[in-house]
């Protein structure tokens, strides 16, 4: 780990009500215990949800964010959506831009560079996944890839102290399959090059997500270049969730 803190994101996607929030008093303790100090937990639960969140950890160091975000500013006629501005006002720290999920939705590089510069507007910390397909890594495209994600969707941003990257390879999400050790050691390496390169910064936060669970975690901490993890399915269960945590440091 080469920053200050490790990053525990729990990404609830589509899931989650409000007899949940129960579950949460335990992760809660164990983000009060020194032992933990470093550790930094976000929760990213659906937009139903968000305020509950932000009042359940209230009197905690846990903080919340959203699962994406509209690129505009202002309000206006897109039904079903809010903006960056709306998420700040309900006490979100962070929104997760360019996960997968959203991406083979229609959010293209272009779209997510318009989300990520109204986000920092807004005073939000930007959440960005990039990654690769399973096509794209047969092609040995995936620095290729990469690359082309943080060009085009950090286009006209100077500055990434508020951006916090996840690398998420996106065959790798939900398939229970995880990069080979050495693999994700030097596309982590790489990123982290990429960004120091552009935007000198001197410690570029980038996070591993894909498969993250309480087996694999062992393996994935010892890739010392990871700052933390976007966690998908495995962070609903408030158990599963405290087994991750705990195992990176045991």
């Amino acid at each position: 780990m080469t920053n200050k803190y490790k990053y525990f994101v729990a990404n609830w996607k589509m899931f989650g009500d409000i007899k949940t929030l129960n579950s949460l008093n335990k992760v809660a303790k164990l983000s009060k215990s020194i032992k933990f100090a470093k550790s930094k937990i976000i929760y990213c639960p659906p937009y139903t949800l968000l305020s509950n969140f932000v009042q359940n950890f209230k009197k905690t160091k846990i903080e919340v964010g959203a699962q994406n975000c509209h690129q505009s500013n202002v309000s206006g006629p897109f039904t079903g959506s809010i903006n960056s501005k709306m998420i700040k006002e309900l006490g979100c720290k962070y929104v997760i831009i360019g996960h997968s999920e959203n991406r083979v939705n229609g959010d293209d590089n272009a779209l997510i560079n318009k989300k990520i510069k109204v986000s920092l507007d807004n005073k939000l910390k930007i959440l960005f996944c990039i990654g690769e397909n399973f096509k794209e890594k047969k092609n040995k495209k995936t620095k290729i890839v990469i690359k082309s994600q943080i060009n085009s969707g950090l286009k006209n941003i100077k500055n990434i102290k508020n951006i916090i990257f996840a690398y998420e390879p996106v065959w790798s999400i939900g398939t229970g399959i995880i990069p080979q050790g050495h693999e994700l050691k030097n596309n982590i390496l790489f990123i982290k090059q990429l960004l120091k390169k552009r935007f000198k910064s001197k410690n570029p936060k980038v996070l591993y997500g894909g498969s993250v669970n309480a087996k694999n975690i062992k393996e994935l901490r010892t890739i010392n270049q990871i700052d933390g993890f976007l966690i998908g399915g495995a962070s609903q269960n408030s158990n599963k969730f405290i087994d991750i945590i705990k195992k990176t440091y045991n």
